[in-house]
């Protein structure tokens, strides 16, 4: 049974539809990128299926059980924004530890647990420290510690690297892959980066204007590319990336 399964989901703003009837699946444990331009529908997914808005019409399903209208905490599913909104007067201890409080299941160990996320994501020795006194990568990390500490069976991701430098995304990316190798959590990441894309998903789902034109694994997307928008913005770009540092790579580097 897949994890999750959207049908039909259509959404409107203003008489506009900016959701045209989309329907895909994500399977447990599979990293699916959400890949299109800005306006493009995706982070309207995104907060469909968490629960901060409501569709117009359609039906998500998580392990076969219609949660359309079920409330966001009650769908345990976690988030991770873009721009951390963490608590800058508590610590980081503090920010991880803080909604296991309200959670009775966890209450009692509610410190344990924060402390063996942090470590997790390889803050243990700024977990006095508060945010402002971390790097926008660090903070970010908290973010997603906070995430993981209440044990979501999903995670979203809603372009949390952004507003990092180009050092740091190559970093957190890497660091994404290792946790959820280590927590198995499926994870929809929406982002427009190509690149971090075809990096982190084992399927990719292609969007402009609000609907889907492409679903597949990165390898599939490049070799087939479903009509000419997605062949400009995935592969040319690509293609543009990579014919920009080739020039500056010597033969004899070892380098293919």
């Amino acid at each position: 049974m897949d994890k999750l399964e959207v049908k039909r989901l259509v959404r409107v703003f203003n008489r506009q539809e900016v959701l045209h009837g989309i329907s895909f699946t994500v399977q447990d444990g599979e990293f699916l990128s959400i890949l299109g331009p800005s306006g493009c529908g995706k982070t309207t997914i995104l907060r469909i299926l968490i629960g901060l808005l409501k569709a117009t019409s359609g039906t998500v399903l998580k392990d076969g059980e219609d949660i359309t209208c079920l409330k966001a905490s009650k769908r345990n599913m976690g988030i991770v924004f873009q721009n951390y909104a963490l608590f800058q007067n508590m610590t980081v201890l503090g920010n991880v530890e803080y909604a296991l409080r309200f959670h009775r299941d966890l209450r009692g160990e509610s410190r344990a647990r924060a402390e063996s996320i942090i470590d997790l994501v390889g803050l243990t020795e700024h977990s006095s420290k508060k945010p402002y006194k971390l790097s926008g990568g660090q903070q970010q990390r908290v973010a997603i510690a906070r995430t993981l500490a209440m044990n979501p069976e999903i995670i979203l991701f809603d372009e949390p690297m952004s507003a990092l430098d180009a050092a740091t995304r190559l970093s957190l990316r890497e660091e994404i892959k290792r946790i959820q190798k280590k927590v198995r959590s499926t994870m929809i990441y929406i982002t427009h980066d190509q690149e971090e894309a075809f990096a982190l998903s084992d399927r990719i789902m292609v969007m402009n204007r609000g609907r889907i034109l492409q679903i597949g694994a990165p390898e599939e997307i490049i070799k087939n590319p479903a009509g000419t928008f997605v062949k400009e913005f995935v592969n040319d770009n690509l293609k543009l990336k990579i014919d920009s540092l080739v020039k500056y790579v010597k033969v004899d580097s070892g380098l293919p």
